[in-house]
């Protein structure tokens, strides 16, 4: 199975893991003491959402 393959068939599960990390991000975010991490976080979230995206841009047909 080719890579391409395998991130079309996950990229659902992709989106949904990036979402949920993004939103604990966003969470932690808002307390005062972790706002740094919570935004490192929330970052993670978001490149995990979009790395399918991602994958297909850079590593797509030439």
């Amino acid at each position: 199975m080719s890579p391409q393959n395998f991130m079309e068939m996950a990229s659902f599960t992709f989106n949904l893991v990036g979402m949920v990390v993004c939103i604990g991000g966003l969470t932690l975010a808002n307390r005062t003491r972790h706002q740094l991490p919570g935004y490192l976080m929330a970052g993670a979230g978001f490149l995990i959402a979009a790395s399918p995206l991602l994958y297909a841009m850079f590593a797509g047909p030439r």
